[in-house]
């Protein structure tokens, strides 16, 4: 048997590839010696074939993960994986081989979907005949699956979901923080979603005193999830605020070509900009930043950089901002416009 995972969503493949090695574990080598892990990058056929043909002692089958073989340099052995495959089929082969490749996806191109390979410099490019040829053999197999990158409303279902697995709820606004401060990292989300339930249950599954569990609120993503904050946020902010239009269009047009998700990098101006608020404020009662970082829990350098930003503007001229990005924020929930369309609108409304 062989399956093949693809796909730049290389948190669930990995997830579905724990539970299938689980599930021989339990059904087949309790011992897990018959299972083989090979680094598709530097493999060759030789150690293909020595971990797929040599028996078991311990288990009539074996189970083989081949990671990444489409970043091999030697071209030349992929056809050949792909015929040398073909070959233990026709001869009922009952070992199981899971191929996985998070380099590969497919893309809409002239109103249809091609395969394409994630380049080490994030470009995407078409495949050559050779690596063609092995994922034509891996994408007829019956058990074939890309796992794309989720999009918001998937995410949202995806955090729920996975929320609830753990004995936990959240509430829908708090979902909402969690995309715009991480961004689609399954990998950091699910380790938010597990920092955010030990906060709220404890060490195990606290329920209130109607039975249900506790629900994961606004403010406990905002309080515990840290934004990926960057200087170009806050170089963003600056020229937002100081209604730079040239430069804050440059700065948010670089964000999105890094990749940066829209409403992630509204989520964070939004929140520098409500803390250079607070900054002014200080500024204006004649507070210290030590004031700040006690009376609104900030780090340290958040409030420093906050207050240096806040000593070039008024009060008032942020407010505006500030009520300007709430606007576009109601916008993109309510699904009034396109959240890139309304981030540079604002810019050149400014």
């Amino acid at each position: 048997m062989i399956i093949f995972f693809y796909g730049e969503d290389d948190f669930r493949a990995k997830k579905k590839i724990r539970e299938l090695k689980d599930r021989f574990l339990r059904e087949v080598d309790k011992s897990g010696g018959s299972i083989e892990y090979l680094n598709g990058e530097t493999t060759d056929l030789r150690e293909i074939n020595e971990r797929a043909a040599t028996a078991s002692l311990l288990a009539s089958r074996r189970l083989i993960i081949i990671e990444d073989i489409f970043s091999n340099k030697n071209k030349d052995l992929l056809p050949e994986v792909a015929e040398y495959f073909r070959a233990k089929e026709k001869n009922n082969w009952d070992n199981i081989v899971i191929f996985s490749d998070s380099t590969l996806k497919n893309k809409k191109k002239m109103g249809h979907e091609e395969i394409v390979k994630i380049a080490a410099d994030g470009r995407d490019k078409p495949l050559g005949k050779k690596e063609k040829s092995l994922f034509d053999f891996l994408s007829r197999q019956k058990f074939t699956q890309e796992f794309k990158k989720l999009n918001n409303s998937d995410l949202s279902a995806w955090i729920k979901k996975e929320v609830e697995a753990r004995g936990g709820a959240i509430a829908s606004r708090a979902v909402q923080i969690l995309i715009g401060l991480v961004g689609y990292d399954l990998w950091q989300i699910d380790r938010e979603i597990d920092k955010l339930l030990s906060f709220k249950n404890g060490a195990k599954p606290a329920l209130t005193p109607g039975g249900a569990p506790l629900v994961i609120a606004d403010s406990d993503v905002e309080e515990l999830v840290k934004g990926n904050f960057d200087d170009n946020i806050f170089a963003l902010t600056d020229a937002i605020g100081a209604r730079n239009k040239a430069l804050a269009t440059k700065l948010l047009e670089e964000q999105f070509e890094l990749g940066a998700n829209e409403i992630y990098l509204l989520t964070m101006i939004i929140r520098q900009v409500k803390v250079i608020l607070q900054a002014r404020q200080a500024l204006d009662l004649g507070q210290s930043s030590r004031k700040l970082v006690a009376e609104f829990k900030i780090n340290p350098f958040v409030a420093q950089k906050a207050i240096e930003q806040a000593r070039n503007f008024s009060l008032n001229a942020l407010k505006i901002v500030f009520d300007k990005l709430i606007e576009v924020d109601y916008k993109i929930k309510s699904g009034q416009g396109d959240p890139a369309v309304l981030l540079n609108l604002l810019i050149s409304r400014l």
